[in-house]
C-alpha cells in the first residue's frame, strides 16, 4: 500500500460542483477521486443487490443507508491507496455516523502520516436548483462529463464533447426530487460540519458560486498546493 499523504473530503449540496472540482484536482495533482454517485451508478448498471437498493433510494430522493455506503467506500479506499499518494472523497461522508466510520478507517497505521482536510463548498440553494435543472451528464460511466443546457443549445443529439456518448439529464435532477435532495442534505450537513470543525482536521470554506476556474484557484491557495 502506498503512503497516502493528502486526503480531501468535499462537503457540499448536490450541484455545488464537487465532481467538477474533483476532476480538476485529479487532472492537475494526479490523485484518486472517489465519487460515491459514480460508484453507486456502477452498482445500479450491473444490477447488483446493492445497486437495486441504491436505485430505489435515488429515485425517491432519499439518503442511502450508512452501512451500505461505508462498505462500498472502505473497499474503494483500500484499492485506491495502492497507487495514489492522495485521495479526494466526493459525496462521502454525508452523516456523522459515516464520518466516524471514516475516521476509524483513517486511524489505521497506513494513514498515520496522512493530512486530512475538509472542504466546505458553500452555495445558495437558488443557485443549486438552477444548476441541477439545467445539468446534463455523460451517460458513459468512465467519463461522466457535466454540461449545462446552454452549452448544448446548438446540439440536437446531445452528445458528449469528450467521448461522444449520449448526454442525459439524470432522474434525480428533475422535478420535486431536487427539493427533496436539498432538504436531506441540509438535514445532515450542519451536524456533519460541526463534527469536523470540532475535530483536529483542517476545514476550508470555499465560495463555489464563482466560475469553476476561480473555485479551483481558491482551493489551491487555501490548501497550499501547487497545480
Amino acid at each position: 500500500m502506498k503512503s497516502v499523504k493528502d486526503i480531501y473530503i468535499l462537503i457540499g449540496p448536490p450541484g455545488s460542483g464537487k465532481g467538477s472540482l474533483s476532476h480538476l484536482l485529479k487532472k492537475n495533482l494526479g490523485w484518486a477521486h472517489l465519487s460515491t454517485g459514480n460508484l453507486c451508478r456502477q452498482h445500479i448498471t450491473r444490477m447488483t443487490d446493492i445497486g437495486l437498493k441504491i436505485d430505489h433510494a435515488i429515485k425517491s430522493g432519499k439518503l442511502i443507508e450508512d452501512k451500505l455506503m461505508i462498505t462500498m467506500v472502505a473497499s474503494w479506499i483500500q484499492e485506491a491507496t495502492i497507487a495514489s499518494s492522495g485521495i479526494i472523497l466526493d459525496g462521502f461522508p454525508r452523516t456523522v455516523a459515516q464520518a466516524r466510520a471514516l475516521d476509524y478507517i483513517f486511524n489505521q497505521d497506513s494513514f498515520k502520516n496522512s493530512s486530512i482536510t475538509i472542504v466546505s463548498m458553500n452555495i445558495n440553494d437558488d443557485h443549486v436548483i438552477n444548476r441541477l435543472r439545467t445539468r446534463y451528464v455523460c451517460q458513459n460511466d468512465a467519463c461522466q462529463a457535466v454540461y449545462s443546457i446552454i452549452s448544448h443549445q446548438h446540439h440536437t443529439n446531445l452528445e458528449c464533447q469528450e467521448c461522444g456518448s449520449p448526454v442525459i439529464q439524470r432522474i434525480d435532477d428533475k422535478g420535486d426530487i431536487v427539493f427533496e435532495r436539498l432538504k436531506i442534505y441540509h438535514r445532515f450537513a450542519d451536524d456533519l460540519l460541526d463534527y469536523y470543525r470540532n475535530s483536529s482536521h483542517k476545514v476550508i470554506d470555499l465560495n463555489v458560486e464563482m466560475p469553476l476556474e476561480n473555485v479551483f484557484k481558491m482551493f489551491i491557495q487555501s490548501a497550499g498546493k501547487c497545480a
